[in-house]
Parts: C-alpha cells; structure tokens; sequence
C-alpha cells in the first residue's frame, strides 16, 4: 500500500496567486501561505480575509492555491511557502520530519473508492484500470479498502493520474473506477450519475482522518504564534457560522455555493476550545497515532513516531490563551 494526500478542482492544475486574500496591509509582515481549493483548505482563508484577522496581526498573507499536500511539504522544504494546508494522506510526511504540525483543522470522510456502473465491491476491481492520484487521500482510502478487502494494489491495474484527469477518464470510460474525493466526486457524478461508491472514510470508523495545517520546520515560533490567532479566531467563526462560512469559501473558490455545500457535508468542524482540549487529553495524538501506524504498513513510515514530535500542541494551545 501506498498513500499521501489530496488535490483539487479540476480546473485548477498549478500553483497561482489567490488575489481576493492577499489584500491586508502593504505594511504587515508577509506570510506565504497555500491551500487546496476545497471547503476545508480554503473556508478559514477566506473568512480570515473577510473578518479582517490577518491585519490585526500586523500579516499580510500571499495565499496560493496547490493541487495537493505533498506538493505543499515540497515547497515549505524549498523555502517557497511559510504555512500550507494538508489532509490525512500526507500526514506521513510531517511525521517524517519534513514539516510541522501547527493545527489540526476538521475531520474529513470526503474520500471514496468509486467504480463504473455493474461493479459493486472492492473485489469486483480484480483486474481493472484503478485511476489514483498518488500521494493523495484518494490513494489512502482506496489503499485501506484493498487492504479491508484481503487484496493489494497488484490485484488491480493502477493507473497514476492527476486528480483533473480521473474526473475526464472515468466520465470517458477510459478507466474503470478511482481513488477520489468531493468535491470533485460531485463532477464526475454529473457526467456519470450511476456510478457506484465502493468505500469511504466512514467505513474505517477505527481510524479518524484530521486535515491540519503545517509549517516549515523552521518557521519561527513569533511567527507561528501570530498566524495560529489568525486561524483560530477564523474557526471560531467558521463554527459559529456554518451557512456563512461556506459562502465566503464559495468566494473564494469562485464555484457555486450548492457544490461548497455538499464537500462541507463531508467535514466535522471544531471549536478551537474543542481542540484545545483534545489536544490536551491525547485524543489528537491518538489520531495521529492511528495514521502513524496506517503508514508503517504503507511502508511509508519505518515506525510510528511520538505526535509531539511533529505537532506542536504546545503552541496551539499558547495561542489560545489556555
């Protein structure tokens, strides 16, 4: 098994400039920041830029959107982005030491393992053209469900593409099913509306799957700490305002608010006091632990390491006052 982390929107294959959130103050300290374009990478951008947190912190945030986590962790390493925003499947690689965790942001169950009409399980795969994007969740969950299944990837004919290109094979019937996730799941069903979905997140109930946003190992703590007010306060606002929320993120995106919907329906929300508490009780590094021990048996990790190596809950926690 293999795995990482996600991608998204179709239409949107390289990193570029969000302008709509840059806009702060030309005299605040820049903060390069990137996202996915889904409800749960863009929604606190966007709402930060609305309620104005980032000039309260004296930050002026380059916001850009990727296609994916991992390219995020490539571009902290390089010195190209302060913060980045990823989903469970790339949590291997701050746990590999190749980023920090700052915040743990919602629980996702958007992922799905999806087949052409007339295959009904996993096993029916045996054989056929499988389009993942590698390094993604739709890599992990589809991975999880082989594994539930008794197979592996050998059993199916993988084909590594990018997340844009499954939504164009599968509604071409170029391959017969894929690794994928909402909102772009909400595409293909459009073009292929009796497509059958095999698995999802919700059929490991065993293992939560956090998204959360990251640093560069060498992001300065002043630094951190500013940001994490910004995201904090944003959450809270984010919580208390579900309808709102999706669609200032619907603005940002720049996609109609009903498809922002349907990708919230798959993310669990928390209080930042919420989370200040779970990460207190261990129940965060509990899930970091359950992705931890998923990645040795990918054999992307060699053994799963201490969360508190990779998360810095003690900042998360100073920020918020507690």
């Amino acid at each position: 098994m293999r795995v990482l982390r996600r991608a998204l929107m179709p239409v949107i294959v390289v990193t570029m400039l969000a302008p709509s959130v840059t806009a702060c103050s030309d005299n605040g300290t820049k903060v390069r920041f990137g996202y996915i374009a889904d409800y749960n990478g863009a929604s606190l951008l966007a709402i930060a830029a609305k309620q104005g947190l980032w000039k309260k912190q004296g930050l002026t945030p380059e916001v850009k959107v990727f296609t994916n986590g991992p390219l995020q962790i490539t571009a902290l390493g390089a010195g190209d982005l302060d913060f980045g925003y990823i989903g469970p499947g790339a949590m291997w690689l701050p746990a590999s030491g190749k980023a920090k965790v700052v915040a743990i942001n919602t629980l996702t169950t958007a992922d799905r393992v999806i087949a052409r009409p007339g295959i009904t399980s996993i096993e029916g795969l045996r054989g056929k053209k499988v389009g993942v994007p590698k390094g993604t969740s739709g890599d992990m969950v589809l991975n999880l469900a082989l594994h539930k299944a008794n197979m592996t990837a050998k059993d199916i004919r993988e084909v590594p593409m990018d997340p844009a290109t499954i939504v164009t094979a599968f509604a071409s019937g170029q391959i017969d099913g894929a690794g994928i996730w909402y909102p772009l799941l909400g595409t293909i069903k459009t073009k292929v509306p009796g497509l059958v979905e095999l698995a999802g997140e919700k059929d490991f109930p065993d293992t939560s799957f956090p998204t959360a946003f990251v640093s560069g190992t060498k992001t300065k703590t002043a630094l951190t700490d500013k940001v994490l007010k910004v995201l904090q306060q944003a959450n809270d606002w984010r919580a208390a305002h579900p309808d709102q929320a999706i669609s200032e993120a619907a603005g940002l995106l720049k996609v109609d608010q009903a498809k922002v919907k349907a990708d919230a329906a798959n993310v669990q929300t928390m209080t930042t006091a919420d989370l200040v508490a779970k990460t207190k009780d261990g129940t965060v590094a509990k899930w970091l632990n359950g992705l931890g021990n998923f990645f040795v048996g990918t054999g992307q990790l060699k053994s799963a390491p201490d969360p508190a190596t990779y998360y810095t809950g003690d900042l998360y926690t100073q920020a918020a006052g507690q």
